[in-house]
């Protein structure tokens, strides 16, 4: 079932990738239109699974397991929790939906990378809002969609551009907590009671033991396989993903040395280490252009 938009491609991508998946060892007998507007269907919509990766090099994926599905059930919400058939860190929640919501008469916008959060099972926090009815209050009950295209202008009261239906919540604020606030707005907007799709939120769940990962992105860790006393460069680091999964399969042991050019987002590659209880990974605010030079040597700022 198809609920969201196709997505639009420039016609030299769309043929790039119609050619590379397509090409007759991959589909056979099957129709090559229809294959790939399946693929195309499928990269609009939320995965099957949601991937969690385990920190192994804390505890054996076995503890972990067990731990995450008693805490899904002291919350009332008991998913299967499964194991990869060939990633031994790797933790999969099956995704359930999309399943039938009634759409509310008050409507919340809310940015492309919120609302692909909360297609991932997360809440709306407050600096994903864009756009609330005029008196929104806490305790209103709203339909949340998300602004594929970016053109919502913040604070608005009303968006008729192009949206996606993600779900209803409740509204935990009002909308003057979030648009006449002098300094940065933080925590949950809305609480989703009943989202497109059905996942569960990890926000603060296990924080040392699991870490939200795109199964691709834990693929590429494999394929580098690193071994516990290496020195390892990341060049382009944040938010610190797959940094943190290097130091895993390495045990911890070795270096790690994570680079990037923007000091809040090298900051979260710590912020992120240091949960997950690594002290082996060495993170630099620089640009990985100017890591390896010929020229004078530059000091760049670093934090440990």
């Amino acid at each position: 079932m198809s609920v969201f938009p196709q997505l639009s491609m420039k016609s030299e991508v769309q043929e790039h990738l119609c050619n590379v998946y397509t090409r007759k060892e991959m589909v056979s007998a099957l129709d090559k239109d229809e294959v790939f507007e399946a693929l195309l269907s499928c990269l609009s919509h939320p995965p099957l699974f949601t991937c969690l990766r385990a920190s192994t090099h804390l505890h054996p994926l076995q503890e972990i397991q067990h731990r995450l599905e008693q805490h899904l059930e002291q919350q009332k919400r008991a998913p299967a929790v499964y194991t990869h058939p060939q990633l031994p860190d790797v933790l999969l929640l099956p995704v359930h939906g999309p399943r039938h919501v009634d759409l509310l008469a008050s409507e919340v916008i809310v940015g492309a990378q919120c609302g692909n959060a909360v297609l991932r099972g997360a809440h709306v926090f407050k600096p994903g809002i864009l756009c609330t009815p005029k008196y929104m209050k806490v305790g209103d009950m709203v339909s949340v969609f998300s602004d594929v295209e970016g053109k919502c202008t913040r604070g608005a009261k009303e968006f008729k551009g192009k949206k996606v239906f993600l779900g209803n919540g409740i509204s935990e604020v009002d909308r003057s907590e979030l648009f006449c606030s002098d300094g940065p707005v933080k925590g949950v907007a809305i609480r989703m009671t009943e989202p497109l799709y059905q996942s569960p939120s990890f926000d603060g769940v296990l924080t040392d033991e699991v870490f939200l990962q795109n199964l691709p992105s834990v693929v590429v860790g494999h394929v580098l396989g690193p071994r516990p006393g290496e020195r390892i460069l990341d060049m382009c680091a944040a938010p610190g993903g797959k940094t943190t999964h290097i130091a895993s399969l390495m045990g911890n042991q070795g270096t790690v040395v994570a680079l990037d050019k923007i000091r809040s987002k090298m900051e979260k590659i710590i912020q992120n280490a240091k949960m997950l209880k690594m002290d082996c990974i060495k993170a630099y605010c620089c640009n990985s252009i100017h890591a390896v030079s010929s020229g004078p040597a530059q000091e760049y700022s670093a934090e440990f």
